[in-house]
């Protein structure tokens, strides 16, 4: 499946899927992709399990993707994946300029060919 495909319902988890699976298809070109994760933090869930997961360290805000690969001047990359149109929350925001102030590119993208744009300008070092 393409990852066009993938992103055709319009959210964010089809757009967050396309993504994953562009980079699995990418891996010749940039070998260090085998490393982006997907950080579960967001998402409906049912209330045994959302008290499972604040107890296991789930926190609101957080990113939804980490590349842990250093460029340039930065330490990794997070991306916070929305949906076509999507904002971020006041704690994403916030997230985001923490790690900002410790060394990481921080993006928010809300299409999956604008998360790709920003790996590909990551990865070539072109990132300001």
């Amino acid at each position: 499946m393409k990852p066009e495909d993938l992103a055709k319902s319009g959210t964010e988890h089809g757009h967050q899927m396309a993504l994953f699976q562009w980079a699995q298809q990418n891996l010749d070109q940039y070998p260090e992709l085998v490393w982006l994760y997907a950080i579960p933090n967001g998402g409906q869930r049912n209330i045994i399990t959302a008290a499972g997961l604040k107890a296991e360290g789930v926190k609101s805000g957080v990113s939804d993707i980490c590349l842990p690969v250093a460029r340039s001047t930065f330490h990794g990359l997070y991306i916070e994946m929305k949906k076509p149109g999507g904002k971020e929350s006041p704690q994403q925001i916030e997230f985001g300029k923490f790690l900002t102030a410790q060394g990481y590119l921080y993006k928010c993208c809300d299409h999956w060919n604008l998360a790709r744009d920003t790996i590909i300008s990551y990865m070539n070092g072109t990132t300001a």
